[in-house]
C-alpha cells in the first residue's frame, strides 16, 4: 500500500475494507470541485434572494459569509472521514465504520430522505418555471424531459457526467459574470446608493436573531458539497482527493454567493420595494441589464435547477443506494454496475422513477416537498461530527485535537442550531422517517443471520 504523505502509516485502500474496484476511476480533484459547484449551484442565491434579504433585514452578504464559515467545519469533518474511509456511500459509510453499523444504516437512511427527493424538487421548480415562460406546454412534459436527459447522462458514465457538468458550470459562470460586470458598472454610474458595507453590517437594523435565522436559510444553499464524498471510488489522486475537492468547492461557491448578493443589495438597497420576493433577484438584474439580463438570469436559474443541480443530485443518491445495497442493507439489484459504462445503473433508474412519481404528486406543492428534504442532510451532518470524534479521538487516541475534537464540536453546535430553526413540519417528517428506518433495520437484521445488530 502507498504511504500517506508525511505519515508513518500506510494509506488505506478499498481492498482493506473487503471491497473490490467496480466503478471506473476517472475523476480528478478538479472534476470533484466542478461537481461540487454544480451541486451547490453558483447562482443559487438568485432563486431565494428575496426571502433571505427580507429575513436578514438587508444584511444578506453577512448571512452568506456566516453560512460559509458554518459549513467550513462540517466540510473539514467530511475531509477527515473521506481520507480514513475512501469508499462510496458518504455519511452511511463514515458512520458505519466510524461508529457502528446501526448508526451507519440510520445515517444513510436519513440522507436518503434528502437526496431521494432533491432531484424531484429541482425538476418541479424548473418545470413550473418553464411553464410560466411557455404556458402552452404541459408541465409534465418538462418533468419527463429533465428526468430522461439526466438519467441518460448519468448512466452513460461518470466521465460523461463530468463533461456535462463542465458545460453547465461554464454557462452558469458566464451568466454570473454578466451580472457582476453589469452590476458593478451600474453601481459606479449611480444605480442604488453607491458602494457601502451595509449588506454586511447595518447598525440601524442589526439584530443577531434576524441574522442567525436568515443564516439558517442561507446555509441550505451550501448543502451539496457532501455529495462529492459519494464519488470516492471514482476518483484519482489518492485518499485526500475528496477532502480537497470538498474544501475548494465550498470556498469557491461561498465567495460567489457573497459577491452576487452583496452587489444585488447595492443595486436595490431598499428591499422593501420588491412586490414579489420570489422574483426579487430578476428585478435587480433588470435594473442594470434591462430585459436581456432579467431573462438571462431567469433561464439560467431554470436550467441550473432542472439539469445541472438535479444531474449531480441523481448521481449522488445513486451512489449511496449502491453502497448500502452492496452491504445488503437494501435490495441487491441496486448494487448492479453497468457492464459497459461502469455506473450503478439500476440505482440511477430507480431514482428516476421515484423522481417522476414524486414530481407528479407534488407538482403544485413544492413548498411542502422542500420542507422534507432539509432535515435528512442536517441529521447526517450531526452524525459526521460524532463519527470523527469516535473514530479518531476515542478509538484511535488521536492527539490532533483541532481536527478531531474542536472542529467537530463547533460543527455539531452550528448544525444543531440550524436544525432547531427548521420548520416544525420538517422535524416531524424527519422523525417519522427515522422511526420507519429503525423498524426496517430491526426487521432486516432479524432476517439476516450473518449480520449482527450493533447497538
Amino acid at each position: 500500500m502507498e504511504l500517506k504523505h508525511g505519515a508513518d502509516k500506510p494509506a488505506v485502500s478499498l481492498s482493506d475494507f473487503g471491497y473490490h474496484q467496480e466503478l471506473e476511476r476517472t475523476l480528478s480533484v478538479k472534476d470533484l470541485v466542478i461537481y461540487g459547484l454544480i451541486f451547490m449551484v453558483p447562482i443559487a442565491p438568485m432563486g431565494i434572494y428575496g426571502s433571505v434579504i427580507s429575513v436578514s433585514q438587508g444584511m444578506i452578504a453577512l448571512t452568506y459569509a456566516i453560512g460559509m464559515v458554518a459549513m467550513f467545519f462540517t466540510a473539514l469533518s467530511y475531509g477527515q472521514m473521506s481520507q480514513a474511509f475512501p469508499i462510496a456511500g458518504s455519511v452511511y459509510t463514515y458512520a458505519k465504520l466510524g461508529i457502528n453499523k446501526t448508526i451507519g444504516f440510520l445515517s444513510g437512511w436519513m440522507i436518503i430522505l434528502d437526496y431521494i427527493f432533491v432531484p424531484a424538487l429541482l425538476y418541479i421548480i424548473a418545470a413550473n418555471s418553464l411553464k410560466s415562460l411557455l404556458p402552452a406546454v404541459p408541465t409534465w412534459i418538462w418533468l419527463l424531459a429533465f428526468i430522461g436527459i439526466n438519467t441518460l447522462i448519468n448512466i452513460r458514465g461518470i466521465e460523461f457526467t463530468a463533461i456535462a457538468n463542465r458545460i453547465f458550470l461554464v454557462g452558469e459562470l458566464v451568466v454570473l459574470a454578466f451580472f457582476l460586470v453589469l452590476g458593478t458598472i451600474g453601481v459606479i454610474r449611480g444605480v442604488g446608493n453607491g458602494f457601502t458595507l451595509k449588506p454586511f453590517y447595518d447598525a440601524a437594523h442589526f439584530n443577531l436573531n434576524f441574522v442567525m435565522t436568515a443564516t439558517s436559510v442561507a446555509v441550505l444553499s451550501f448543502l451539496g458539497f457532501d455529495g462529492i464524498s459519494t464519488l470516492a471510488e471514482e476518483t484519482t489522486g489518492g485518499n485526500k482527493a475528496v477532502g480537497k475537492g470538498i474544501m475548494w468547492a465550498l470556498m469557491l461557491v461561498g465567495v460567489l454567493f457573497i459577491a452576487q448578493t452583496y452587489l444585488a443589495a447595492l443595486i436595490v438597497p431598499n428591499w422593501h420595494s420588491f412586490k414579489d420576493l420570489d422574483t426579487a433577484f430578476y428585478v435587480v438584474a433588470g435594473k442594470v441589464g434591462g430585459p436581456f439580463l432579467t431573462d438571462l438570469t431567469t433561464i439560467a436559474t431554470i436550467l441550473s435547477w432542472g439539469f445541472a443541480n438535479a444531474l449531480a443530485a441523481q448521481a449522488a443518491i445513486s451512489r449511496i443506494l449502491f453502497g448500502m445495497s452492496r452491504d445488503h442493507n437494501l435490495p441487491s439489484a441496486l448494487s448492479k454496475v453497468h457492464p459497459k459504462f461502469k455506473t450503478p445503473y439500476v440505482s440511477t433508474l430507480l431514482v428516476a422513477i421515484i423522481s417522476l412519481i414524486v414530481g407528479l404528486f407534488f407538482m403544485n406543492n413544492s413548498g411542502t416537498l422542500s420542507e422534507i428534504v432539509n432535515c435528512g442532510a442536517l441529521t447526517a451532518f450531526l452524525v459526521i461530527h460524532v463519527a470523527v470524534i469516535n473514530h479518531f479521538l476515542i478509538k484511535g487516541h488521536s492527539h490532533d485535537y483541532w481536527h478531531h475534537l474542536i472542529v467537530p464540536v463547533i460543527g455539531f453546535a452550528v448544525i444543531l442550531f440550524v436544525m432547531i430553526n427548521l420548520n416544525i413540519l420538517a422535524k416531524e417528517i424527519g422523525a417519522a422517517w427515522l422511526v420507519i428506518g429503525l423498524v426496517y433495520y430491526v426487521i432486516l437484521r432479524a432476517t439476516q443471520r450473518t449480520t449482527e445488530m450493533n447497538l
